[in-house]
C-alpha cells in the first residue's frame, strides 16, 4: 500500500493550478474571454496568435505570458431567435407534428438569416424523408424573424445548420449494405 504524504498532496495540488493557468486569454473581437466553447467554428472569420513580448503582457496582465489568441467574428453581436428557449433546432421541431406510426426521420438543412431576419433554406445536407423535410420547411417559414447579426452596428447575413429528428430521441435505423459478388 502507497503512503501519501501531506507535502505529495501540495505538489499534486501545485501542479494542477499550473495547468489551469497555463490557458490562453482569448480576445474576441477584443473583448478578453476566458471561455470561447459557445462560438460555432462557421463564424469565426480569423484567429491570430498574437506574439508574447513584454508589452502584450503590460497590456493584458500575467496570464498574457501563457499565450493570446485573437479571435475576430464574422459580426459583433450574434444573431438571435427571440422565440426559443432552447435551440432554433429545438423550436423547429416542436412546431412540426409527427405520429407515431411515421418512421423516425431525420432532416439535417444549411440555413442563411438574412439582414432583416428572414431565415432562408439554402442547402440540402440530409434528408431521410421527405415529408419531415416538407414540414420542416413549412415551420421555418411561419417562425418567427430572428434579430438579425451585426457588425458595426449594422444588420448582417449569417448562417446555421438546422437539423431535426422526429420522434425525438428515437434513432435511425442502420443503413445496410448489400454486397453483390
Amino acid at each position: 500500500m502507497k503512503k501519501i504524504t501531506l507535502t505529495a498532496v501540495f505538489v499534486s495540488l501545485f501542479a494542477l493550478s499550473q495547468v489551469s493557468a497555463q490557458a490562453p486569454i482569448y480576445l474576441v473581437n477584443g473583448e478578453i474571454r476566458h471561455d470561447i466553447s459557445d462560438i460555432r467554428p462557421d463564424d469565426i472569420e480569423k484567429t491570430t496568435m498574437l506574439p508574447v513580448d513584454e508589452a502584450l503582457i503590460a497590456q493584458y496582465g500575467h496570464e498574457a505570458s501563457n499565450g493570446v489568441i485573437a479571435i475576430t467574428l464574422r459580426y459583433d453581436t450574434p444573431a438571435r431567435f427571440p422565440e426559443a428557449e432552447g435551440s432554433f433546432n429545438r423550436y423547429i421541431a416542436s412546431q412540426i407534428e409527427w405520429e407515431d406510426p411515421l418512421p423516425v426521420a431525420r432532416v439535417v438543412i444549411r440555413y442563411t438569416i438574412t439582414e432583416t431576419g428572414e431565415t432562408l433554406l439554402t442547402d440540402e445536407l440530409e434528408v431521410t424523408d421527405r415529408r419531415l423535410k416538407r414540414r420542416v420547411a413549412k415551420a421555418v417559414e411561419e417562425a418567427p424573424r430572428w434579430q438579425p447579426a451585426l457588425r458595426n452596428g449594422e444588420p448582417v447575413a449569417t448562417q446555421g445548420v438546422l437539423q431535426v429528428q422526429l420522434p425525438e430521441g428515437a434513432k435511425l435505423p442502420r443503413e445496410r449494405a448489400i454486397i453483390i459478388q
